[in-house]
């Protein structure tokens, strides 16, 4: 018998009662995602509360297997979630904003960091103590981050490019942290090399791909892009580029992973790789299509009639929307890019299953039966709110301060008084100007004409002055409440370090003070953050339907 069970799994049917409460787990969660994302673009709060009501902390109506399948599926859903980020991250733009994202980054590590010591003040807590709590607090949740933005549609703009790259430095660190903080809780010293393997690691795995697109990949793909023609029809079909998209993202994290980094780093540098790829596919092609054009034009015949020419005008016009069409159906299908492959093949299991499972699985590790004593409760929110303003301040980088607000103070005063001076000084009547403005030649109007425009377009009766350039704080508050939410990197940080016993000042029964405040931080940031994020960006949305009669986006250049 034990042979039999050895040798093959034995199917038995489910029982009607695993059934519905698989079948109300699944239903549940994705009612909430929907209503919630309707109303406040949160709905993986929903899902967070209904993992605390199914798991282990709440209800217990699944037992621990069935956690940790629903854990190690939701995080292939997260894998898959960074890797959509990726694909929607122009390569351009990510170079052009790199040095904001790491500022961004830098800032949202080291606050939090900073901040954490005042655990020594709250809990009695040691300099150890308050750097794990901080380690733990320091990351910001990818999965959150990016569910937010791409409810939102704010991914493929500036702002959102600024935010994942942030949100994913954040997230390389705070993985360095977790071997860090496993080293520390194992050997209770520091060890150079434990510590700096993962940075490097992480630094160098990057660079790598980096080197290796710029050097090898990219005139590869260029040769072989130019003879396209000769390979067989299946290569251009979108199940073959569904194949090899999918192995480059499996191959990049598998090796990511062997290597000592992060595989949901590894799946966002897939990501861009792809997308990378994409846009080289779309200069060959726009630069192909030039050529051709030009030639056309080389070789249509001058010498022939006028009644010739204009039916062949004809003909070309009534028959070119047929060909155009055609070509785009045929460059469709030639080469799919990564964008279109995901939203064929993955975004619907990814939106209705994996991620909620994802999401579920967090908040079956919010041990919300311990969290509710008095001591525990208000300093955890203390903690939580100072967590809070250390993700805020990294909102500073995207306010516009003036150079010098007094001398902007000084011209803003002076300004109503050179109108009147230059008024004053060429006293003329408007319809003089009026005529003399018709007859005179037109120019361009430069820099030194200012004065000038601004004189003739005054008058005392009707006052015409500049309205001030507006400066808005949306993107900076979008930015800085988005990087609030914690996630899976904080509670695995703050798990390995009290299972190393680093939360413990001596043995007890049950989860140490440290830790149940630490976990409190971690869940009011995970929870507040998107709500805050969902309010504020239904304003925006209000305000970009009303842009036409604005004249601007409340989001300015960050909206790009």
């Amino acid at each position: 018998m034990a042979s039999e069970s050895e040798s093959a799994f034995a199917y038995h049917e489910p029982s009607i009662k695993t059934v519905l409460n698989y079948t109300g787990f699944l239903l549940t969660l994705n009612i909430a995602n929907t209503c919630l994302d309707r109303l406040l673009y949160c709905g993986l709060i929903g899902q967070l509360f209904i993992g605390v009501l199914w798991g282990t902390p709440g209800a217990q109506w699944f037992d621990q297997e069935t956690e940790r399948v629903v854990q190690q599926i939701g995080y292939l859903g997260l894998i898959l979630l960074i890797y959509e980020g990726g694909l929607s991250t122009s390569t351009k733009s990510l170079k052009a904003n790199i040095l904001l994202s790491t500022a961004v980054a830098i800032t949202g590590i080291c606050v939090p960091m900073g901040l954490s010591f005042i655990l020594k003040e709250l809990l009695s807590a040691t300099f150890l103590q308050s750097f794990a709590a901080g380690a733990a607090l320091s990351a910001t949740s990818l999965g959150t981050t990016f569910t937010i933005l791409s409810t939102t549609q704010l991914t493929t703009t500036r702002l959102g490019i600024v935010t994942t790259s942030a949100a994913m430095l954040d997230d390389v660190l705070g993985l360095v942290m977790v071997q860090i903080i496993s080293n520390l809780g194992s050997t209770d010293s520091f060890s150079a090399v434990n510590v700096i393997r993962p940075a490097l690691v992480s630094i160098g795995f990057a660079v790598g791909l980096l080197l290796l697109c710029a050097f090898c990949l990219h005139p590869g793909f260029k040769k072989l892009l130019g003879c396209k023609d000769k390979f067989p029809a299946s290569v251009g079909t979108a199940q073959f580029a569904f194949l090899a998209q999918t192995c480059v993202l499996v191959g990049i994290v598998a090796g990511a992973t062997y290597a000592g980094t992060s595989s949901l780093f590894a799946a966002y540098l897939a990501g861009v790789i792809v997308s990378w790829f994409d846009g080289l596919v779309a200069e060959t092609k726009t630069s192909i299509a030039g050529s051709q054009s030009s030639d056309s034009h080389e070789q249509t015949p001058n010498h022939q009639g006028s009644t010739r020419n204009s039916k062949n005008w004809r003909t070309e016009e009534t028959h070119s929307p047929r060909v155009q069409t055609q070509e785009t159906e045929i460059t469709h299908d030639d080469i799919p890019t990564g964008e279109l492959i995901y939203s064929k093949y993955y975004k619907a299991p990814v939106n209705r299953l994996l991620l909620p499972f994802f999401f579920a699985s967090i908040g079956f590790a919010i041990p919300i039966t311990k969290m509710f004593s008095g001591q525990v409760v208000w300093r955890g929110i203390i903690y939580a709110m100072l967590m809070a303003i250390g993700k805020m301040i990294t909102g500073l980088w995207l306010v516009r301060f003036s150079p010098s607000p007094v001398s902007g103070l000084v011209s803003t005063i002076k300004k109503p008084f050179t109108y009147v001076h230059s008024y004053c000084a060429n006293p003329q009547p408007i319809s003089r100007n009026s005529n003399q403005s018709k007859k005179a030649p037109q120019r361009l109007a430069t820099q030194d004409d200012s004065a000038e425009i601004s004189c003739t377009h005054f008058s005392p009766r009707f006052p015409h002055f500049p309205p001030p350039k507006p400066k808005s704080l949306y993107p900076p508050a979008i930015l800085g409440l988005a990087m609030i939410a914690r996630g899976e990197v904080g509670y695995l940080i703050a798990s390995i370090a009290e299972s190393k016993g680093m939360f413990s000042n001596e043995s007890s029964e049950g989860p140490s003070e440290i830790y149940l405040v630490v976990i409190w931080a971690i869940s009011l940031c995970t929870l507040i953050g998107p709500i805050l994020v969902g309010t504020l960006v239904r304003r925006v949305k209000k305000l970009q339907q009303l842009k036409v009669d604005m004249g601007a986006d409340p989001l300015g250049a960050y909206g790009i």
